[in-house]
């Protein structure tokens, strides 16, 4: 082999070693848009070979220019050279793909930990080895399995938002059906207080409830998985012209009194007692019978046993807010039984809470109801749509509990 076909053959392999060179850093910035592994590979594997082949070819050209085609030794150098430079190309940038994906997949797992460990993780798994006989104890999932319940969190599964986060419909791998919430935040001291209150809440067995299912402490923020309930809110029934046609006073009265049962049990019966901070009508759910289902503890507290009342920053939906806990921050069960009263309201009277529609004395329902009250004008702002003449007394009496209640 004569020097003039060496220095052409080290001048190609210079040309394709930058050319790969190009591709693994294509591949690179393809892998940082999360594009599939799979094609990453395919398409380095077409662009490695494809480039080699091109080298082949040009060093028999070489080989031919210079007159040495037939030479078999020399051809056999030149196989072996092109055989090694291929299999180095190759093997090289194909292992470099495989460790930066599998540091990445490290990188994953180890957040996934500091997030675990960060969210109460331990705490939680202690809490239910202490409980594992119990039959309503909540489930740790992992992100992997809400990431594929919800489509990866896609936005068509939204079902719901509102101040304190974002909830998703999502479809476990046994085909439960489940509502998925996202928090937006979440206290970083309050971590005990959060993995008791799932610990609590996911025992509670009240047919008024949405059963808490369990967390994923995977992430950031913790999520939380519920029951799914199909029929929309109580909000949506009043307010939706369509809807409050089916919503009828005997369906209001039994809605009434399950929302009261629930109340009376996380107050009297639960252990440690829970003030909801969040009684409205968008968080009582309805299921196809029509049945009540009282959702969304986030901004809930357990009470101690030895106290009647919590002194916190004031929580919740503004128009539903207790006066006096807006004034003194003080936290008790009648903040509840206010908000509570406000509902009641919204039933009575068919509108929402707080409204720019109507007149300005209407605005704020729960003033008008009351000033309706007092001037005994109470049938000419009741919904048409639950006023007949064999409920009147009803409708008083449900009005006169409204008004003790705020």
């Amino acid at each position: 082999m004569n020097l003039l076909m060496v220095t052409d053959i080290v001048v190609i392999a210079r040309r394709v070693i930058k050319e790969i060179h190009t591709s693994f850093l294509v591949a690179k910035i393809l892998m940082n848009v999360k594009i599939q592994v799979s094609t990453i590979v395919n398409i380095n594997v077409r662009t490695y070979w494809g480039v080699l082949g091109v080298f082949a070819r040009k060093v028999v050209m070489v080989m031919g220019k210079n007159g040495i085609g037939c030479i078999r030794s020399d051809q056999s150098l030149v196989f072996k050279l092109v055989a090694g430079i291929a299999t180095g190309v190759s093997v090289f940038p194909l292992a470099g793909c495989c460790l930066y994906l599998e540091l990445n997949r490290r990188n994953l797992v180890t957040m996934k930990q500091k997030f675990f460990l960060q969210n109460g993780g331990l705490l939680l798994q202690e809490q239910l080895i202490r409980r594992e006989k119990s039959t309503n104890t909540a489930k740790i999932f992992t992100s992997a399995e809400l990431k594929k319940a919800t489509n990866n969190f896609q936005n068509s599964r939204i079902i719901g938002q509102g101040e304190f986060g974002t909830v998703y419909k999502g479809f476990l791998s046994d085909n439960r059906i489940v509502a998925i919430k996202k928090s937006k935040q979440v206290d970083p001291n309050q971590v005990e207080q959060f993995i008791n209150k799932v610990i609590v809440l996911s025992q509670i067995n009240h047919k008024n409830v949405v059963r808490l299912l369990g967390c994923c402490l995977e992430s950031q923020v913790p999520l939380l998985v519920y029951e799914f309930i199909n029929n929309g809110t109580l909000f949506e029934h009043i307010n939706n012209k369509t809807k409050a046609r089916f919503l009828s006073w005997d369906k209001c009265l039994t809605i009434a009194a399950e929302g009261a049962g629930v109340l009376a049990y996380l107050h009297s019966a639960a252990s440690p007692p829970i003030i909801h901070r969040d009684i409205k009508s968008v968080n009582i759910l309805l299921d196809a019978n029509f049945i009540a289902k009282v959702l969304d503890f986030g901004a809930s507290r357990l009470v101690p046993m030895d106290k009647t009342q919590l002194s916190t920053m004031v929580q919740g939906t503004f128009r539903y807010l207790d006066p006096e806990y807006l004034q003194t921050n003080k936290l008790t069960e009648k903040n509840g039984v206010y908000s509570f009263g406000v509902v009641l309201v919204e039933l009575l009277i068919g509108k929402k809470a707080l409204s720019y529609d109507g007149p300005e004395e209407a605005r704020n329902l729960t003033s008008y109801f009351l000033l309706t009250l007092k001037q005994g004008n109470l049938f000419q702002v009741f919904d048409d749509n639950i006023v007949c003449e064999r409920n009147s007394e009803q409708l008083i009496l449900v009005a006169m509990l409204a008004k003790r209640c705020l």
